[in-house]
């Protein structure tokens, strides 16, 4: 694989499992030094040996998005092991499928605290190193000439309009949305570009959680609500963690320089129905 990102920094949260462990994989692959975040160092630790097979250097962190301390040392001991951040990919989030009529307050607090206010806080701590290593004349211009860093957050279809048995997801994926736009266009002026990802169906444990309290909800096998699921998908196929990964290489890559305040949907057509 080509080696596109030798000598770049990425920093991944949401690194323990799933899409954001595909991205780490991905990200070594391509020559990137990864320092990986989550909640769960023991998920971090493996995803870090996948990444040191690959030849690529990890730093394990355990975060809490939730809380701006926790980012804040994040991004501060990112900074003192590789010097910068060139690359963040936000992935770090979690679901809760119910009824409408169910959603508890806690439910609500516990979904936006990390799927919104996670993202929001990621973003604006990591963006504030990101600008350290912006040139100051660059600064004084409020116009760059090329990229100076990419961030990549991750929505979701359900953010693309409502569902009645995602009321908090899929609100806070709705505000990642928003949240990624206003970032992009605070950024734009160092060079920063801030784009999202709205994936589908991934075979993700996350994923897994959602179709199992969805299948619970409505009273049918697994099996059949995701059946029902990926019919809705024009490819008629679950997506792969390398589709994403893919797609998050794409827009930190020096082909999307030029895009910024966009949410990509990788969905396999679900998002035309």
């Amino acid at each position: 694989m080509e080696k596109r990102f030798e000598g770049k920094v990425a920093l991944i949260t949401g690194a323990g499992s799933g899409i954001g462990r595909g991205v780490a994989r991905r990200f070594a692959a391509e020559g990137a030094k990864i320092a990986l975040a989550d909640i769960n160092p023991a998920g971090v630790a493996e995803t870090a040996a996948d990444v040191r097979k690959a030849g690529s250097s990890a730093l394990e962190l355990k975060v809490d998005v939730s809380s701006l301390a926790s980012i804040q040392a994040m991004a501060d001991a990112v900074v003192a092991e590789y010097g910068r951040i060139d690359f963040l990919v936000h992935a770090a989030g979690i679901v809760q499928s119910c009824d409408f009529l169910e959603v508890t307050e806690e439910s609500w607090d516990r979904i936006i605290d990390i799927n919104q206010k996670g993202t929001a806080f990621v973003d604006q701590i990591v963006g504030r190193a990101m600008t350290a290593n912006v040139p100051e004349d660059v600064k004084k211009a409020g116009r760059a000439p090329r990229s100076f860093g990419k961030i990549v957050n991750f929505s979701s279809i359900a953010g693309r309009r409502g569902r009645s048995f995602q009321l908090h997801y899929a609100a806070s994926k709705a505000a990642v949305i928003s949240i990624t736009q206003t970032a992009a266009l605070r950024l734009a002026p160092f060079g920063i570009n801030v784009n999202a990802i709205s994936p589908s169906v991934v075979e993700t444990p996350m994923w897994n959680k959602s179709i199992t309290e969805k299948a619970a909800t409505l009273g049918v096998g697994v099996d059949q609500a995701t059946a029902e699921m990926v019919a809705k998908i024009p490819l008629l196929r679950v997506g792969t963690l390398e589709d994403i990964a893919g797609a998050a290489a794409f827009l930190c890559s020096a082909d999307s320089d030029f895009i910024t305040g966009q949410t990509l949907n990788v969905d396999g057509g679900f998002e035309m129905n």
